[in-house]
Formats: C-alpha cells, sequence, structure tokens
C-alpha cells in the first residue's frame, strides 16, 4: 500500500493550495484519513481528520481556513487550504487507515510568503 500526497508549492500569504493524496496499491478502501504538517524545527502535528461514520476535526490554528474532504470512489484525500499565512509552511503529511494498520505519504511541501 502507498500513499502519494501532491499539491504543495509556493503561494503567497492569503491564497489558496488544494492538497490531495491517493492510495494504491489495495482494493480496500481507507476508513480513517489524516492530514499533518511539520513545520521545520517543529514536531508533527495534526491538521486534520476525517473519520467515515464519524466526523471532522480540525487543529485549532486551521478551523474555518482548511477543509478535508474525501471521494470514496477514487480512495483519494483532500485538504483545501485557504487564506494561507505564513505560519502554516510545512511539509503536508497525509495518512490512511487500512485494514486496521496506518500508513503514510511521502509528505508535500508548502511554503507561504509573507
Amino acid at each position: 500500500v502507498q500513499l502519494q500526497a501532491f499539491g504543495g508549492g509556493l503561494v503567497q500569504a492569503g491564497g489558496s493550495l488544494r492538497l490531495s493524496c491517493e492510495v494504491s496499491g489495495t482494493s480496500f478502501l481507507a476508513h480513517d484519513w489524516g492530514w499533518y504538517r511539520q513545520a521545520p524545527g517543529k514536531q508533527r502535528e495534526l491538521v486534520a481528520v476525517f473519520a467515515i461514520g464519524r466526523s471532522t476535526n480540525y487543529a485549532d490554528s486551521v478551523k474555518g481556513r482548511f477543509t478535508i474532504s474525501i471521494d470514496n470512489a477514487k480512495n483519494m484525500v483532500y485538504l483545501q487550504m485557504n487564506s494561507l499565512k505564513s505560519e502554516d509552511t510545512a511539509v503536508y503529511y497525509c495518512n490512511a487507515r487500512i485494514q486496521l494498520k496506518t500508513y503514510w505519504g511521502q509528505g508535500t511541501l508548502v511554503t507561504v510568503s509573507s
């Protein structure tokens, strides 16, 4: 099973980006999805999670600006990021829980210039 995250890049403060993450190598659907990020010199932190049949949760720092969504038909998860701030600069990682195992993507860099 592999997760591939993409969509990162350089954006000005106030701008938007959409990150995508797709699962390959399995026919099983993920039942939980998450986006995490790690800024330089900091620990990895949760950004947003989507639990099938339950709810979404967001870090306080991104509430109202970021939206996590999924496409079950494609076994993909997205992170729409609006009103980006310089403090959102980080490597963003997706993860997925499939058949009770957790898998991580390789990360995609988001750089927000002020």
